[in-house]
């Protein structure tokens, strides 16, 4: 079966990674999962800090889900042995109706137990889940966010939060300045509905790097 463009461009990604981490500077700091971590340009971001600034490498990969990451582990984190893991994986799953929270959960289990294998004493920052706004998605983005509901993502959350405890990593949650009264994702920071802004991104920024830098 042929594949989707989409995800040969995605797996070109990946082969670039694989280049890229040759020359990147090890011990430092990772940020992997979906689309929605490919998309904060973080990276970019820290450079403003100044000479000083802790080095970041984004290794988000768009349209993945935790099956996807857990093959890819080498290229996204393992090869530049990191201190620290910023990990956002199952969003994608979570807009599968056939895929049960307790599966992604499961998934996300042996994320974290093989990225603790293979780098003991790392530090492992899972963080909660994005809100969305269906009241400002496009239509083509209504489908998918009548499944992957702020309820759903609430329940998800919980779990990754308790995931997050039996492991003794840490969950964090900066989505506050992204979060409208209703509870959704604020319409002016989504593109449609459940993608980001950079101007969202740029919201939480000074939260995220509260934990780098802790």
């Amino acid at each position: 079966m042929e594949k989707e463009p989409w995800r040969l461009e995605k797996e070109q990604m990946v082969r670039d990674f694989h280049v890229w981490n040759e020359s990147a500077e090890k011990g430092q700091i990772v940020f992997t999962g979906s689309s929605l971590m490919e998309m904060f340009p973080i990276q970019e971001w820290v450079k403003e800090l100044g000479e000083d600034a802790p080095v970041i490498y984004n290794r988000g990969v768009g349209g993945y889900r935790t099956t996807d990451l857990l093959p890819i582990l080498d290229a996204c984190v393992f090869e530049l042995a990191p201190r620290k893991v910023f990990i956002n994986i199952g969003t994608n799953d979570l807009s599968d109706p056939d895929i049960p929270i307790e599966k992604v959960m499961e998934n996300y289990d042996r994320i974290i137990t093989i990225i603790e294998e293979r780098i003991p004493g790392v530090i492992i920052y899972m963080m909660a889940y994005y809100p969305v706004n269906y009241d400002a998605a496009t239509e083509e983005m209504k489908p998918c966010l009548l499944i992957r509901t702020n309820e759903k993502i609430k329940t998800a959350n919980e779990q990754v939060k308790s995931l997050a405890e039996k492991h003794g990593q840490r969950y964090i949650d900066v989505n506050a300045p992204l979060t409208d009264k209703q509870g959704r994702l604020k319409a002016e920071y989504t593109i449609e509905g459940m993608h980001i802004k950079p101007e969202g991104y740029r919201a939480i920024f000074a939260d995220v790097m509260k934990y780098v830098y802790d």
